[in-house]
């Protein structure tokens, strides 16, 4: 069986996805924003909760030395992301912070980050945004889909691979989407499951690949969106490591 750290899974398709890999068998590692947040999942689980606001660079910077702390995990899902919120926190959110987690964290075996449906209608000026540092939903999911397949990149001895959960059921998208929170989760369920995939730098929908967005493949500008998050989080990408 495999240790998992998913961050975001005190609710929606985090939670989901940690339950179904616990009912597997799984070590599962829970991340709450906060200590409420914590304690809700503490008389649920008899399980380890970490604690770290995605929205605070030093509060992300603690949670992965905490991370680092724990035997080394098989595999991280990058689930934490916001949608209602101003465009400040969105690129904190949904960008800097698994960047910074990306870098900082012992590399797994295999790396998950969640994308959107979405992504297709985001947009950026390059040349701006280490200044303005907002970017609207689409766009964070853009920016995180792009980054996957650098670290995918970079990264050749480990599986890096984005899913996309759909439309699904949860009060950051809407309790009347198609999916349910089973369908949003399966992907990643099985993905975490499997030690040796033998593939990386894909893109999921309910367990299959499926096309993206080309403008996530110009390579030039993944690199230079991680000289941008160097640049944000004083923290080099370990290209070699």
């Amino acid at each position: 069986m495999s240790k998992i750290f998913i961050t975001g899974s005190s609710d929606g398709i985090g939670l989901e996805a940690a339950k179904r890999l616990i009912n597997l068998g799984h070590e599962v590692v829970l991340h709450a924003r906060d200590k409420k947040k914590a304690k809700e999942l503490e008389s649920k689980f008899n399980v380890k909760i970490l604690i770290g606001n995605l929205n605070n660079l030093e509060e992300t910077k603690s949670l992965a030395e905490e991370i680092n702390k724990q035997e080394t995990f098989d595999t991280i899902i990058h689930n934490a992301g916001v949608f209602h919120e101003d465009k400040e926190t969105i690129f904190t959110v949904n960008v800097l912070a698994p960047y910074i987690l990306t870098t900082l964290i012992k590399k797994p075996k295999q790396l998950i980050y969640i994308g959107s449906n979405m992504h297709p209608q985001g947009s950026f000026d390059i040349e701006k945004l280490s200044t303005i540092k907002k970017v609207d939903y689409s766009t964070s999911k853009l920016l995180i889909l792009m980054m996957s397949l650098a670290v995918a990149r970079y990264w050749k001895d480990i599986c890096v691979n984005t899913v996309d959960p759909g439309w699904v059921k949860t009060k950051m998208a809407n309790y009347n989407a198609p999916d349910s929170l089973e369908d949003g989760s399966a992907t990643q369920v099985w993905l975490a499951s499997n030690d040796d995939l033998g593939f990386s730098g894909k893109y999921f929908y309910h367990l299959q690949e499926t096309i993206y967005s080309k403008k996530a493949d110009d390579v030039e500008i993944q690199d230079k969106l991680i000289n941008i998050y160097e640049e944000l989080t004083g923290i080099r990408f370990p290209h070699n490591n």
